[in-house]
Formats: C-alpha cells, sequence, structure tokens
C-alpha cells in the first residue's frame, strides 16, 4: 500500500519540476526594453563605459539542470533591467555565464540608434 501513495507524490514532483523548467521567472522591467545588447568584444564606438553589472539567476532546480538558452536569456533581462539605474542604454556580456551568474558592461552610448560599430551583433528584443 504504500507504494501508491508515493506514485502519485513522485507524478506530483516530476510535473512540477517539468512545469518550473519552462517557466521564464524573470520578467522585463520597464524602461529595460529600450535597452540594446550588444555581443561580448570591442566595446561598442563612441560609448562611455558606466560600470559593469553583475546578475545571477538559478541554473538548476533540485536535481535538474535548467535550459541553457532559457538561464541566458534571463541573465540578459536582468542585466537589461539594471541598466537603466546605471544610466546604461547599452549592455555587452564579459563572459560567460557560469553557474548561473554572468557580468556585463553597461555603456551610454548618447541615445544613438545608428548601426552598431563592425563586428558588432545586436539581438531582437523579445518580450
Amino acid at each position: 500500500m504504500p507504494r501508491i501513495h508515493r506514485t502519485p507524490s513522485l507524478l506530483l514532483a516530476v510535473a512540477t519540476l517539468s512545469l518550473m523548467a519552462g517557466c521564464t521567472w524573470v520578467h522585463m522591467a520597464p524602461g529595460a526594453s529600450a535597452v540594446r545588447v550588444v555581443s561580448a568584444g570591442t566595446a561598442p564606438a563612441g560609448c562611455q563605459k558606466l560600470g559593469e553589472i553583475s546578475v545571477s539567476v538559478k541554473d538548476n532546480v533540485a536535481f535538474y539542470d535548467r535550459n541553457e538558452l532559457r538561464v541566458r536569456e534571463e541573465l540578459e533581462t536582468l542585466a537589461r533591467n539594471e541598466a537603466p539605474g546605471l544610466g546604461a542604454d547599452t549592455i555587452q556580456p564579459l563572459g560567460h555565464p557560469d553557474d548561473g551568474s554572468q557580468r556585463f558592461a553597461g555603456f551610454r552610448c548618447n541615445g544613438s540608434t545608428a548601426a552598431p560599430s563592425a563586428g558588432t551583433t545586436t539581438h531582437p528584443i523579445s518580450g
């Protein structure tokens, strides 16, 4: 009999972890959607570095590793959320995510919407 009671509990735990793995826990703050994200590498031309932003999220839940792309997206969203507080309108990753943490440089590019410098790629805003 005890085995019957464990099965529903195990199924509930697996279902909960599956749902949580697909959830986005981080949402874009007001003003963050205007922050540009440029690829790692050379600092964007014509921009002033204002500082660094360090962000982190859970990259695993219990024994389950979260989707790497979703973790990256959440880290980027958190960095974009922090950028306006720094006075930055552009962020650039300073390295790859590591154990759910990542650092970004924050820049003020004078509100420029001109094309980024050579070798720089921008990422579309996903809502």
